[in-house]
């Protein structure tokens, strides 16, 4: 009888995160609410994202298992982002859905300092930055990053991050960038190894940090980075899904 329900409770597991993206497409597709849907049977919808300076990656990469197909994302003293190809208008398609894992957070993460600005997996929402309604000082500033960087930068960012450690306060500036605002999600090791459900709202997350609407163009990007605390982690999304 022992026997019976552990195989029984294995199978409920397998099948449950087999079915995962199946049960968030039927919840929320009715009437085409869904724009985004990626259940990374491979990365031809994604691009990767580079930083200057920064000569170590993060591999991301699909691993097809008998429980599903998911992105593995190994940082290892290391840091890139992979970004959505396809852009969507914040406006009709305000909520993501994703499901998320990692194997250990950094110990000497700390999102307070730049050299503990490392997480073993965030979530970008990234706003795209608009020339034409732009004032005086912003053309200025983007102008001079472009021909730095041949693109503009993002007008601004949502990171949706797994912490390190806990924080007296869930929305955070990022130390690098006061364009880039972070939000707490999951903390610490407790949950380590564990399939994790989020759910966020986009317009609520960015009127609440940024104090204004956002821009109504943007795009997803899934990082795992390391490269300031020189630690290694592995990290995995099972689906990621951007609906009404």
């Amino acid at each position: 009888m022992v026997m019976k329900l552990f195989l029984l409770i294995i199978c409920c597991s397998v099948l449950v995160s087999l079915l995962a993206p199946l049960v968030f497409a039927h919840t929320v597709c009715a009437e085409e609410k869904v724009i985004l849907l990626e259940d990374f049977n491979d990365l031809e919808n994604w691009r990767p994202l580079y930083f200057p300076k920064i000569k170590e990656h993060t591999e991301y990469s699909v691993q097809k298992k008998t429980d599903g197909n998911y992105l593995k994302a190994e940082s290892n003293a290391s840091a890139s982002a992979i970004v959505y190809k396809k852009e969507f208008n914040v406006y009709d398609y305000p909520k993501v859905r994703w499901r998320w894992k990692i194997s250990n957070i950094y110990r000497k993460g700390n999102a307070l300092i730049k050299s503990g600005d490392d997480y073993p997996l965030r979530v970008y929402i990234i706003f795209k930055y608009n020339p034409e309604k732009a004032s005086f000082g912003q053309k200025v500033k983007y102008g001079l990053a472009r021909k730095l960087y041949g693109e503009y930068p993002p007008h601004s960012t949502l990171n949706y991050i797994w912490a390190n450690r806990k924080h007296s306060k869930r929305l955070l500036t990022n130390t690098y960038a006061k364009e880039a605002k972070m939000i707490i999600l999951q903390t610490g090791n407790e949950k380590a190894g564990t399939w994790q459900e989020q759910e966020v709202h986009i317009l609520h997350d960015y009127r609440e940090v940024f104090g204004i609407d956002p821009p109504a163009t943007a795009s997803v990007a899934i990082m795992n980075d390391s490269d300031n605390t020189g630690e290694h982690s592995f990290s995995y999304v099972d689906y990621i899904g951007v609906y009404k």
